[in-house]
């Protein structure tokens, strides 16, 4: 059995670490995919972040940092969870170079607030992520993007700078505040999507775009998988350049919606909407679809992530009907059409074994199949990120030990079980 390490005098070196009031014991409301922790840190800062660290290091406590809590339920569930470090209140843009289209800010910094300074310097972050929430650090740990991720690039592609605690509290900084930095290993990239289990982010640093003048969206409705791949490949093969290829199917079998958008100069942008619908057969309107850029599923439901390769679209719609027959079960789909990247949204009380083995037909068929989120029952009946092959795993397990020897930082919650 391992050694209690919440002990009272684990909790007065936090207080200590964190200043007065900063530690409080964790509630329901604090679970992390089922995990009660024992305290709450509130942080504030990297300085703040580094001296609670080296106090949970020399208590051996385990640590799972959170942004605004929007995906903390997704992944798996960490083994253990001593101290849930929260950084909601880390918030702030530390600057906005218009001149460099580049913007920094700290970790937990509402993305909405990072889209409005852009905009008021007529410029964008194409991070677009279905919750709204979402924070600057949390949009990097779980590597969430949007439609804009097709043109512009996910948010690994957009980081071009990051501040990173380690678990030792040791402060590293990969990257740079200018696009051409080619200085030392981009660990940016590394840390991305890694779900917290190598360092706590407590600044990041993206690149901007322009913000165009004007945006249109085609939208075309068909009944077969084989017809929505066509006008995919239509639209990622054609001269006027959309900036996002979206998929909505609200059931297996049941009638596909593809939605591409068209952004640039004032008046243009209509006109080369309206030759490229009638390509496709689709209408064009000036405003995004109802469902664009949601989840097929509500914060309770069970979620994957399908992907295959985006000329293989017609292939990965048939071998979801074909698992949901198999399985009963009805998965809605929507996603990226475009880069062959789809979600699946399946109810909450939808028989676990049932899901899991949905997802193994899947997982055998596509590129791979993970489960986002899922009740705890679905959790249990299958590994939500799926089996690795024995050199990824060895290379995974490598770089956790060196950047996290002791295991403590979100431990289990990523891919072969880190």
């Amino acid at each position: 059995m391992p050694a209690n390490t919440t002990t009272p005098a684990a909790r007065a070196a936090l207080e200590s670490a964190a200043g007065t009031g900063k530690i409080r014991d964790a509630t329901a409301a604090d679970e992390v995919a089922g995990v009660r922790p024992t305290w709450v840190a509130a942080a504030a800062g990297t300085e703040d972040v580094s001296a609670i660290l080296r106090a949970a290091a020399e208590h051996e406590l385990t640590v799972v940092p959170r942004g605004s809590g929007s995906k903390l339920d997704w992944g798996a569930a960490p083994r253990s969870a001593d101290l849930l470090l929260d950084l909601s209140t880390d918030s702030g843009i530390v600057e906005h170079a218009a001149g460099d289209l580049v913007l920094s800010a700290r970790a937990g910094t509402p993305l909405a607030t990072l889209h409005a300074t852009a905009a008021e310097a007529g410029q964008q972050l194409p991070i677009d992520p279905p919750a709204r929430t979402a924070t600057a650090g949390g949009v990097v740990a779980t590597a969430t993007s949007g439609p804009g991720r097709y043109f512009f690039g996910g948010v690994r592609d957009l980081l071009i700078g990051i501040t990173v605690v380690r678990a030792d509290g040791t402060v590293t900084t990969s990257g740079g505040k200018v696009v051409k930095n080619v200085a030392g290993y981009d660990l940016g990239k590394l840390y991305t999507g890694s779900f917290g289990t190598l360092g706590v982010i407590t600044e990041v640093v993206f690149r901007l775009h322009p913000l165009a003048a004007e945006h249109r969206w085609i939208s075309s409705t068909v009944e077969g998988a084989a017809d929505a791949a066509a006008i995919v490949d239509t639209y990622r093969h054609c001269q006027a350049m959309p900036t996002a290829i979206e998929l909505d199917r609200p059931e297996p079998g049941g009638a596909i919606t593809v939605s591409a958008q068209l952004e640039g100069r004032p008046d243009a942008t209509h006109d080369r909407a309206e030759a490229l619908a009638r390509d496709v057969g689709g209408t064009v309107t000036d405003r995004t679809p109802d469902w664009w850029g949601q989840h097929p599923f509500g914060p309770a439901d069970n979620a994957l992530r399908l992907g295959a390769e985006p000329a293989a679209l017609t292939a990965l719609l048939t071998a979801t009907d074909r698992a949901a027959a198999d399985t009963g079960l009805s998965p809605a789909l929507r996603g990226a059409a475009g880069l062959g990247v789809l979600h699946a949204g399946l109810p909450a009380d939808a028989d676990p074994r049932a899901v899991a083995d949905l997802v193994a037909a899947l997982r055998d068929r596509l590129d791979y199949a993970v489960l986002e989120r899922g009740t705890a029952a679905v959790r249990d009946a299958l590994d939500p990120w799926g089996p690795q092959p024995a050199g990824i795993r060895s290379l995974t397990r490598r770089i956790k030990d060196h950047f996290d020897p002791g295991h403590r930082l979100a431990p289990g919650r990523f891919a072969g079980g880190i």
